[in-house]
């Protein structure tokens, strides 16, 4: 299902709580906002459809991809960059970013992966993760 967009940043800016198997719908209906968003968003995260579990959802490469739990722990070479948000009324800000990240997340399966992202990839997890966190750009 479809849902509003939260803009509230006094809710946005709270950290989340960790996901479970009673969340799955939560990450359905991320996917699904996501995927009705796709012209002008390529990832977000569950406070941004009013939830605050640490569920994102985005592209990766040219697929749809759901991270429960999701948690960067090794990054290197930083970068700045200019992020905008849908979330986040106003234009691109200033940010700081990594081109390398490992993250460890679990699966719709609640299997626990660890992968490398590189690039805009790696870019769009960092954003949605900080979300989690209740880091706005």
């Amino acid at each position: 299902m479809v849902r509003e967009l939260t803009h509230d940043p006094i809710f946005l800016a709270r950290a989340c709580e960790p996901a479970t198997q009673a969340d799955f719908q939560v990450a359905r209906d991320l996917l699904d906002t996501l995927q009705a968003h796709r012209e002008t968003c390529v990832g977000m995260a569950a406070n941004m459809i009013g939830v605050p579990k640490r569920i994102i959802a985005f592209d990766c490469e040219g697929t749809w991809m759901v991270m429960l739990n999701p948690e960067i722990v090794k990054q290197a070479e930083a970068y700045e960059t200019e992020e905008a948000c849908l979330s986040v009324l106003g234009g691109p800000r200033v940010t700081l970013r990594y081109r390398k990240i490992k993250v460890r997340y679990q699966t719709l399966e609640l299997q626990t992966r660890l992968k490398t992202f590189t690039g805009w990839t790696a870019q769009i997890i960092q954003h949605e993760i900080d979300h989690c966190n209740g880091v706005l750009i």
